[in-house]
């Protein structure tokens, strides 16, 4: 029983790595209001060695549209700027001399509904990755069969499986109607 508990808690750490996988992706996609994420896949030219741009400028909301990314070092104003313009987010950003400004434009209906559907493509990637969780511990409970795990213990193992794999798949349709309402919210 020992066994079967090890995959359980395996199988649900798994799962909940798959989750949080999930939401790391859906922070990427915006909703139409600034967020200082959405800059967190951007890296900036720092001395020679490309660096996330958090790590050479604070980056923070100076209200609902727009971002506002104050450098370290002024020499480093269109260093960013080129970045964010190279990184395809769809900003263009503006600078004073002292930080560089994004202004966040109002997203289209056309535009929405395809965030919408890049939000699916996310959810269905972590329904995927939750399935595949749920037949690698289905295969390791009937591995324990050789090991002489009885039948009835292995069938109550992959019956807990499937109800960690339900519970889990919850998670994601809740988190992706959060979004898609996000998202879809004029």
């Amino acid at each position: 029983m020992e066994d079967i508990k090890l995959i359980l808690d395996m199988v649900e750490e798994g799962m909940g790595r798959s989750i949080e996988h999930f939401r790391n992706a859906l922070v990427k996609i915006r909703a139409g209001k600034a967020n200082a994420s959405m800059v967190d896949g951007v890296s900036v030219d720092y001395y020679g060695s490309m660096t996330p741009l958090n790590q050479v400028a604070n980056v923070s909301v100076s209200d609902a549209r727009t971002l506002a990314i104050t450098p370290w070092e002024k020499h480093m104003i269109p260093i960013i700027e080129k970045a964010i313009r190279d990184a395809n987010l769809g900003f263009n950003p503006q600078s004073d001399g002292e930080m560089v400004r994004i202004p966040i434009p109002m997203l289209t209906e056309e535009r929405r509904k395809d965030l919408v559907k890049q939000a699916k493509t996310e959810a269905e990637n972590a329904r995927i990755s939750l399935r595949k969780a749920r037949q690698d511990a289905n295969s390791d409970l009937k591995a324990l069969l050789k090991d002489g795990v009885s039948e009835d213990a292995v069938k109550d193992g992959e019956k807990k499986v499937q109800d960690i794999t339900d519970s889990f798949n919850n998670k994601v349709e809740a988190i992706m109607k959060e979004k898609e309402s996000q998202i879809m919210t004029v």
